[in-house]
């Protein structure tokens, strides 16, 4: 069974329905021994020779070698970069503060994901999630369900390369979105079904719009369409003419459903292609004028499913070869190079150009690349190169329990009373960027070919408002000698530059150290050890500047660790800041009734059965019942029926 990226989820997840009218009533019992997996994998430690991992991806305790220090002679250390006080030529357009979002197939809707989703808020304003993906294609809005379930999966339907099942889902979803963002300014993308051109489905279009209001900013319109005839969804000659036909007639379903909106009819995204059609052979089809008042972004996906599917839309490579190709700016070039034209194109057609789904890896990531120190680095130099070409947003997926690459993930639920969520280097990446850019959506980025262009140590400079407001440095290097750290010279030349600027630091001991590492000082833990709210006394370094002898320059000498980022602030701090960080707390329970208070050091080593005389015949819980009512669940995924407006309790959403 699968997600609907094609990652496998334990049999655990499929047992996690919630009963609409009996919520509390049933026991049910989960794989053997899963918590001693889970807890081994909270350990920061290394699987023995010989000995394979055998628990779930998204808690692997693989860690990869460092590669080596390159050495003085390819990597100077100490270098000087010129900046001036106006925004150069060949920097971005103005870009917004939650150019960092993420897209979600699966998630845990709680407490932590809140804090999670306010942490970026109070720098940027907003923050922009995407729900949908494969199943979004073959998904089907209904009034309700018979079992009264917010989502049902038919796992017997599942088609193609990743198995992604057909789901029908209630309003109740679309609700519990409308919630979130009434605690979190959280703006959505929804995705609609594409399967069948004689038969929409609109109703979460018309449902979307009334229930999400101006919090609905997006319609995708057909999920990597270049892979429809893989993943037997088109005929094989499917091609980008074909797509740009359905794609009209999309457009007049929308002008002929009197239920939605014009603004709505407006806010379509295409062509979210993948790998095997360029946007180009999509633009050559006259798209973006022939759509043009339908289309409110274009978009594009950058994924390798090879690791997870080998021979699918890759090539399968082993992470520890592959991990050095991660601690070099060369890896962000080489993935935004392919879009230059398009997003020239998108600017000069007054469109928004969207990276809609990326990741270390998709369907499921590299164990030790995805989930280290590595790819916080590497997800801070993606996400500011984009922005630099002009890209209008990026958004990083997140997945299930069996993935590696995720932003944050929740624990499993029959551990949540004494395990917390999970926080991934990605989110680190999000809030450096979140904080780069800032909350005034008139940030302009450059990439500076620092060094010489060195690819081991990539810096952007960032302008606000017309002036130089911050710069980032990233040094990729792993070397706990100190000798790889950086001293890099900010020659801030022009009126009115500081004296002194505050720096913060992006740290771990190593490019391939998991868990722990520190934003600012700050933490989120290593695995079940979050509430989404950092951990420890924020860090702010100051460094004065000095004046340059006959010239109107300041030098500001900054050192960057091995490995490390620094994102230099040249005006204090507290300046950025878009609101004071709210955090939640839950002020409701579940499992109220037929509990016992248990230890939680005794419940996390216990086996939870077995007990004297029982003989694994398993009994119940379930008020007036004495039968183990497991064996009745059907195999889906539900989620309570409301978020209540106190708070987000334990809700499990699958996302198209």
């Amino acid at each position: 069974m699968t997600t609907s990226r094609g990652t496998t989820l334990p049999a655990v997840f499929l047992l996690l329905s919630f009963y609409i009218q009996c919520a509390l009533c049933v026991t049910v019992y989960y794989q053997p021994a899963q918590s001693i997996l889970m807890a081994e994998a909270s350990q920061a430690s290394v699987v023995a020779a010989g000995a394979k991992y055998t628990g779930l991806p998204a808690y692997n305790p693989v860690v990869l070698e460092a590669p080596p220090p390159p050495g003085p002679s390819a990597v100077p250390t100490a270098f000087t970069i010129p900046l001036t006080n106006a925004p150069p030529p060949l920097a971005s357009k103005p870009l917004n503060g939650s150019f960092f979002g993420f897209s979600v197939e699966m998630s845990f809707l709680q407490v932590p994901f809140l804090n999670l989703m306010a942490n970026l808020q109070s720098r940027t304003g907003r923050v922009n999630i995407r729900v949908g993906g494969n199943t979004q294609e073959t998904a089907t809005l209904v009034n309700s369900t018979p079992d009264g379930l917010i989502i049902e999966k038919d796992y017997e339907g599942a088609t193609n390369p990743t198995l992604t099942p057909p789901l029908v889902f209630t309003p109740e979803l679309l609700y519990m979105l409308r919630n979130i963002s009434s605690h979190v300014n959280v703006r959505w993308h929804l995705g609609v079904p594409f399967n069948d051109t004689s038969n929409f489905r609109l109703q979460i279009v018309e449902q979307g719009q009334e229930i999400l209001g101006d919090y609905l900013i997006g319609l995708q319109v057909g999920n990597e369409p270049d892979l429809y005839p893989v993943h037997g969804h088109r005929p094989p000659n499917y091609a980008p003419q074909d797509y740009f036909n359905d794609f009209g007639l999309m457009v007049n379903a929308l002008q002929q459903d009197t239920l939605v909106s014009d603004t709505t009819r407006s806010l379509l995204i295409g062509p979210s292609v993948q790998v095997l059609w360029t946007p180009e052979q999509v633009w050559d089809t006259g798209f973006i004028p022939k759509y043009n008042n339908s289309l409110a972004f274009l978009s594009v996906e950058r994924d390798n499913c090879a690791v997870a599917f080998p021979g699918s839309n890759g090539t399968f490579h082993d992470p520890q070869q592959t991990f050095p190709s991660y601690l070099t700016h060369d890896n962000a070039v080489g993935i935004v190079q392919n879009y230059l034209p398009s997003t020239a194109l998108a600017q000069q057609s007054g469109k928004e150009f969207l990276m809609f789904e990326t990741n270390t890896a998709s369907c499921g990531g590299f164990p030790g690349i995805s989930d280290s120190f590595g790819a916080a680095l590497w997800g801070v130099d993606y996400a500011l190169q984009m922005a630099a070409v002009n890209f209008s947003g990026a958004l990083f997926h997140v997945g299930g329990q069996s993935v590696s690459y995720n932003p944050f993930t929740p624990p499993p639920t029959n551990e949540s009373t004494f395990h917390q969520w999970t926080v991934g280097p990605i989110y680190y990446s999000s809030l450096v960027v979140a904080e780069a850019l800032g909350p005034t959506n008139t940030s302009q980025v450059m990439f500076l070919e620092a060094n010489n262009n060195n690819s081991f140590t990539p810096s952007y400079g960032i302008w606000e408002n017309g002036r130089l407001a911050r710069v980032a440095i990233i040094n990729f290097i792993s070397d706990n000698t100190t000798a790889s750290d950086l001293s890099v010279s900010l020659n801030l030349d022009g009126p009115g530059m500081p004296n002194s600027v505050q720096v913060k630091y992006l740290s771990a001991p190593s490019v391939s150290h998991k868990g722990n590492m520190t934003w600012a000082n700050q933490t989120f833990g290593n695995n079940f050890e979050s509430d989404g709210r950092p951990m420890g006394t924020e860090v702010i370094e100051t460094v004065n500047c000095s004046p340059v002898a006959g010239a109107n320059t300041n030098t500001c000498v900054i050192k960057v660790p091995a490995p490390a980022a620094a994102l230099v602030f040249l005006s204090p701090q507290t300046d950025n800041a878009a609101t004071p960080s709210t955090t939640f707390a839950t002020t409701a329970y579940t499992l109220t009734r037929n509990t016992v208070g248990v230890a939680s050091d005794v419940l996390a080593t216990s086996n939870g059965r077995g007990g004297p005389g029982s003989a694994n015949n398993l009994g119940s819980t379930s008020a007036n019942a004495n039968k183990n009512a497991a064996d009745r669940l059907r195999l889906g995924v539900a989620a309570m029926s409301t978020v209540t407006m106190g708070a987000l309790v334990g809700a499990w959403w699958v996302i198209f």
